[in-house]
């Protein structure tokens, strides 16, 4: 019989599946191991270079010796020293001045992870991608694209105190629970459902279940559909939601309100009772209080501040259905931050 058809024929064998097992898991190890010393290494090689030049206190002195010092690794290790890569190892060192701090990140982020990471100038957004990314295992490129989406100023955290963003992020890391500040975001970005200019509610809700896991990918990873057009009775009168989630982590029924238009006033009042009723009727014990999500096309600022929309654990966001241009988000998004900003100093100036 030739080696070929031998090998297929024992491909399946329990003890073919055992060996595997063991070569995959040592692999993974060995990987592993191998990634923390090359981080190790690499923020080690960053220090030295980093202090020789604070040291000489030039800075014609830093440009010449990474040239220097790059052209000789080179000569002696081969390619992987280029200059640009000593440049990352200083931004390294830079980033993560605590090694300690480090090596708790090394040992579930790969290279490919922190070399993204440390490109981020703002610590508490490094803090912020670190830990969502280690909490939901995201790949290399995950990360990178919810960078690129701007998840952190999309999320309701960049808009709190920064003790607030500092607090709640290193509740997650020693928990390993989101705030809801860490979990919803504003805008979503719906690109993908691929509607037209103009649509219906119903037509939005029908294209969100069409693309559920893209929808559900935009959410957040711990959103589970439970269903769409939920009915409830109250008082021999039936109402429906649009859309009823559950998130794992925050351990609550979330209820998403579709409205092709701007916020409105009323939309509060019809979204408290759908979470009076789930509360009292549908909550299970162990489970917090739920929490609603009205997505709209437009929102007002005002209008949400006023109606205190939070205490009703009510939240509202913006969908984009289109995706602007980089710079014409960044901006929207820097605004939403500033006024936010503007907001919590006129609230400290009126508690004075």
């Amino acid at each position: 019989m030739a080696k070929s058809a031998i090998a297929e024929q024992n491909t399946n064998t329990p003890l073919f599946t055992q060996i595997q097992t063991l070569i995959a898991n040592a692999r993974t190890r060995v990987a592993t191991v191998v990634n923390q010393e090359l981080v190790t290494l690499y923020w080690a090689i960053g220090h030295h270079i980093r202090q020789d030049i604070l040291n000489a206190n030039r800075a014609e002195y830093g440009k010449q010796i990474i040239v220097t010092l790059s052209a000789q690794l080179t000569l002696e290790y081969g390619k992987g020293w280029s200059e640009k890569q000593l440049r990352h190892c200083m931004r390294l060192s830079e980033a993560f001045p605590d090694q300690k701090i480090l090596s708790a990140v090394q040992r579930e982020l790969s290279w490919t992870h922190i070399k993204m990471i440390m490109s981020i100038d703002d610590e508490l957004k490094r803090s912020f991608y670190i830990e969502l990314c280690k909490l939901e295992k995201w790949s290399s490129r995950q990360l990178q694209e919810r960078i690129q989406s701007m998840l952190y100023e999309r999320t309701a955290i960049s808009k709190k105190p920064e003790e607030t963003i500092r607090q709640d992020i290193q509740a997650l890391r020693e928990q390993q629970t989101p705030s809801p500040d860490l979990v919803f975001r504003d805008p979503y970005f719906l690109d993908f459902l691929g509607l037209s200019d103009t649509y219906s509610e119903k037509d939005l809700e029908s294209a969100i279940i069409h693309e559920l896991e893209r929808f559900i990918i935009e959410l957040g990873q711990d959103f589970a559909f439970l269903g769409r057009q939920k009915r409830i009775s109250i008082d021999n009168r039936d109402y429906y939601i649009d859309l009823l989630f559950y998130h794992r982590r925050l351990r609550c029924l979330v209820v998403i309100d579709l409205k092709i238009g701007e916020f409105e006033a009323s939309y509060k009042g019809q979204m408290e009772l759908y979470l009076r009723y789930l509360e009292k009727y549908e909550t299970v014990t162990g489970e917090n209080q739920p929490i609603g999500l009205i997505l709209c096309a437009g929102k007002n600022h005002e209008h949400i501040e006023l109606l205190q929309l939070d205490q009703s654990n009510i939240r509202v966001a913006e969908y984009l259905t289109q995706l602007p241009p980089k710079t014409v988000l960044q901006a929207k998004l820097h605004q939403a931050i500033e006024i936010a900003t503007q907001r919590l100093l006129r609230a400290d100036d009126d508690r004075v």
